[in-house]
């Protein structure tokens, strides 16, 4: 079967490989040393949790995808609850917090299951791969050496700290890619999903089970009528080869 060619734009993070979990782990570990930092004064790991992720939001809303973020987060919730109970701050447990939110990123990188498959079929039916990932370029430039994702997407690899529409319609306007045949494949609805439908490209919304609430925004319901929504990456080859059918028939 011949396709018309597609220009494919995934994300990287819980879209190919792991991420989200990896944050949940050491979040886990981070409770564990509040609990025994201010048990005394009763607060609960929902109360730790709730302040560590509007600070976290907060932050990436201002600053983007920077790598210091996340422990950065760690280390204001500690001083939030340091100054709600009159607590004196330890530049030790500081420190030590800054280093347990740097340790996500020494994770070993991990793909979800069918990524191989999914790509090699892409590539296979003749579409143009894209990868388009925000955050730190030396992180992301190690996770794509381990998965050897330059196979698939060779030089068209994106990394930006701000993952905004801004920044992807300046990826649109600043290559080859023709709208209407071009797709963007991530996990979050606020940076994948809302700016593809914002620049007018097809956009399929990799539903996650676990996701950070960064990611989650309300759409407007003409919006949400234009998403395609999966709950895997083997989903994908499909739904793309069913559109690349009907253009070359329309």
């Amino acid at each position: 079967m011949k396709y018309l060619p597609q220009q494919v734009i995934f994300d990287l993070d819980d879209t190919l490989v792991h991420c989200n979990k990896y944050f949940d782990l050491i979040l886990g570990q981070y409770f564990e040393l509040m609990s025994g930092w201010f048990g005394e004064y009763g607060p609960t790991t929902g109360e730790f949790r709730t302040k560590q992720v509007e600070i976290d939001v907060e932050t990436v809303s201002t600053s983007g995808l920077a790598s210091d973020n996340f422990p950065k987060s760690l280390i204001a919730t500690y001083r939030f609850f340091c100054a709600k109970y009159n607590r004196p701050m330890d530049s030790y447990h500081e420190q030590q917090l800054m280093k347990l939110g740097l340790s996500v990123y020494d994770q070993e990188v991990e793909a979800y299951p069918g990524m191989v498959e999914t790509l090699d079929a892409l590539k296979h039916d003749g579409h143009d791969l894209y990868l388009y990932t925000g955050g730190d370029d030396t992180i992301q430039q190690r996770k794509i050496e381990q998965m050897k994702l330059d196979v698939y997407f060779d030089d068209r690899i994106f990394i930006r700290q701000h993952k905004n529409i801004e920044s992807l319609e300046n990826i649109l306007v600043a290559h080859p890619f023709e709208r209407q045949r071009t797709w963007m494949i991530g996990n979050s609805l606020r940076t994948d999903v809302l700016p593809a439908l914002t620049a007018g490209i097809n956009s399929i919304y990799l539903k996650q089970q676990n996701e950070w609430l960064y990611n989650l925004i309300e759409l407007q319901r003409e919006l949400q009528q234009s998403v395609m929504t999966i709950s895997s990456i083997s989903e994908v080859p499909p739904v793309i080869r069913t559109a690349s059918k009907l253009q070359s028939h329309g």
